[in-house]
């Protein structure tokens, strides 16, 4: 096992855009004269028609020198369905709307086998393209400093981690808030062409300054994906994606279940 300090380090630094992933999640389901077909037992022949769609944008840059990791992230993503009953107007619903702008350093105080372990610290803006009904749009600022193991070939990050929030989403009621948090983001090469890969978090909320009934109390969230190779740095694959969560003033989990299959650039490119 290594420790951090070595008189022979490389003191050189590589800096890498890492293309995560720009995608485009796209299903469709047009029923024609549902209206006819009312009373018959064939569900597919009286089912609304649906369009559903979602993009995202997953990008960091990377910086490491020595046992440093510093990452800087931007993730968005915007998904909604449109629903045409056949004897209603069409509805817009919003099921996916999410800003991440993150920083984030790891330092490696040991390092064996391919793995990197140290303290960590992020800061990280929350927030929205659009507020969606009566809500407000999300808004709120967010530290975490803990532990991780990170830089593996498989164990991109794998993080548990103390939480302090602000959050300012609603004008009259800014809410600090204490949490502690696990987070991951694996990667498998399955074989040449075809990676399985999976992130996601979960976050239990210990204190609150005020309250605020939409507050979490838990928040879970995981993403499975299954990519393949098209051609060149286009993949096309399976994906999973699920949510679960409780507020402070409801006393059922809600929860979103997504499955579909998305198309995706994803590749990374060496700047240093």
């Amino acid at each position: 096992m290594a420790v951090a300090a070595h008189a022979g380090e490389d003191k050189s630094g590589t800096l890498k855009l890492d293309v995560r992933r720009i995608g485009l999640e796209w299903s469709k389901t047009d029923v024609q004269h549902s209206a006819e077909y009312q009373d018959s037992p064939v569900s597919a022949l009286k089912a609304d028609s649906q369009d559903f769609i979602k993009g995202v944008f997953d990008t960091a840059l990377l910086y490491d020198k020595n046992r440093f990791e510093w990452e800087n992230s931007l993730f968005m993503e915007y998904g909604e369905t449109k629903l045409k009953p056949y004897n209603k107007s069409a509805t817009v619903s919003e099921n996916a709307d999410d800003i991440i702008l993150s920083s984030n350093l790891s330092y490696a105080c040991w390092e064996t086998s391919g793995f990197k372990f140290g303290p960590t610290i992020r800061a990280a803006y929350d927030t929205e393209f659009v507020a969606n009904g009566g809500a407000p749009r999300q808004n709120l600022v967010r530290g975490n400093a803990g532990i991780s193991l990170f830089d593996n070939a498989v164990i991109k990050t794998l993080y548990l981690t103390g939480v302090y929030e602000y959050d300012f989403t609603y004008s009259n009621e800014k809410i600090s808030k204490v949490a502690a948090e696990i987070g991951w983001r694996l990667e498998y090469a399955i074989r040449e062409g075809v990676k399985l890969s999976t992130n996601g978090y979960y976050r239990e909320y210990l204190g609150y300054s005020g309250y605020v009934a939409t507050d979490l109390e838990r928040d879970f969230s995981a993403v499975v994906r299954f990519d393949t190779n098209l051609w060149g740095d286009l993949t096309m694959g399976p994906y999973v994606q699920y949510r679960l969560a409780r507020a402070r003033g409801v006393d059922v989990y809600g929860s979103n279940f997504i499955m579909g299959i998305s198309f995706n650039y994803i590749s990374s490119f060496g700047l240093m």
